[in-house]
């Protein structure tokens, strides 16, 4: 229960304000058809993740628990820096449109995932935590927690939270993270 909370806490912070949401954003202004729209979202995050945390997966077992834990400690630090940066939508991933909604928006999103911050995020967790179907499960929902009110209500989110507050905190969660994780304490980490 632990490794789904931790992860959807983690991915829905980090995902604020983040290229896929804009993404989100983007398609639901064009298309103005949500249930595609999120349909398309939650299959490209389950291929997405499931992919991402089978590779943390391996990496846990490659390496020993002490290269393991600076790996993952020093992931968590460097993933709270990157949550400081904002995000810019890339202006090629909107170009899919002979694939309908749906299917616009799983390749849109899937590509927009690879490499992306809740991606490296996954696999981290899931390096972490030895309970992948619980970790994918919660970097999805931790996804679509944050997206689907983006598509729902778009502008009007927005503009209502501060994006650099929210950065903020989800950077203070990973820096806890990656020192806890550093300095091996509790059971958490």
């Amino acid at each position: 229960m632990e490794a789904f909370l931790v992860s959807t806490g983690i991915v829905a912070l980090g995902e604020m304000g983040d290229k896929t949401q804009l993404l989100a954003l983007l398609l639901a202004a064009k298309f103005r058809r949500p249930v595609p729209i999120v349909l398309g979202i939650l299959v490209a995050t389950l291929i997405n993740h499931a992919l991402a945390g089978a590779v943390g997966d391996w990496i846990a077992r490659a390496l020993g628990p002490d290269v393991l834990r600076w790996v993952i400690g020093g992931s968590f630090i460097a993933m709270a820096a990157w949550m400081l940066i904002p995000d810019k939508i890339d202006e090629a991933e909107g170009g899919h449109q002979r694939f309908g909604v749906f299917g616009t928006t799983v390749i849109a999103f899937f590509i927009a995932e690879m490499g992306d911050k809740t991606q490296i995020a996954t696999v981290a967790l899931a390096a972490r935590y030895t309970d992948l179907v619980a970790v994918v499960a919660g970097t999805t929902l931790g996804m679509m927690i944050a997206n689907v009110p983006a598509v729902l209500l778009g502008d009007v989110v927005a503009k209502k939270v501060s994006m650099t507050l929210v950065h903020g905190i989800a950077a203070a969660i990973f820096a806890v993270l990656g020192v806890l994780t550093l300095l091996n304490v509790g059971k958490l980490f």
